[in-house]
């Protein structure tokens, strides 16, 4: 059976990034594309560009409540994000914040976004208010 191929328009949104983007990886020789016909149109395999996506990297869980209180809430949403990767069959680590308010500061989100820049596959989080809502993949990271 052959390869599914997607042009670099569908190819740039699996990735979450733009089709420039995959043109300046084409030329650096970071993902090429499976076929490229004389016109110059771009084909990539379904397989390569998930296997782009750091393979063997963790996927990060992210948890916070804002107050003491919700201590409780907290871990529920721990061993959520764990029942749900395990289903997936994730490497998930999670962390885990308390505090009020979305604070740049807080050492969890702090490391979150340190390993979302430098190697995780991907991150997870849990909104109280909508928790089935997915979040969006950006820059080759799955958020889920």
């Amino acid at each position: 059976m052959d390869a599914r191929l997607v042009k670099i328009g569908d190819a740039a949104a699996l990735l979450g990034t733009k089709p420039d983007t995959l043109r300046k990886w084409e030329s650096t020789g970071e993902l090429l594309p499976a076929r490229k016909t004389r016109g110059g149109t771009r084909y990539y395999a379904i397989s390569d560009i998930m296997g782009s996506v750091n393979e063997g990297a963790p996927t990060v869980g992210y948890a916070r409540v804002s107050g003491q209180r919700q201590r409780d809430d907290l871990s529920r949403q721990q061993e959520m994000l764990e029942t749900y990767g395990a289903a997936k069959g994730w490497k998930l680590e999670v962390i885990s914040d308390l505090g009020s308010g979305m604070n740049y500061a807080k050492p969890g989100l702090q490391d979150l976004l340190e390993r979302i820049l430098t190697s995780a596959d991907a991150a997870a989080g849990y909104h109280t208010q909508r928790p089935t809502t997915p979040l969006r993949r950006r820059s080759g990271i799955r958020l889920v």
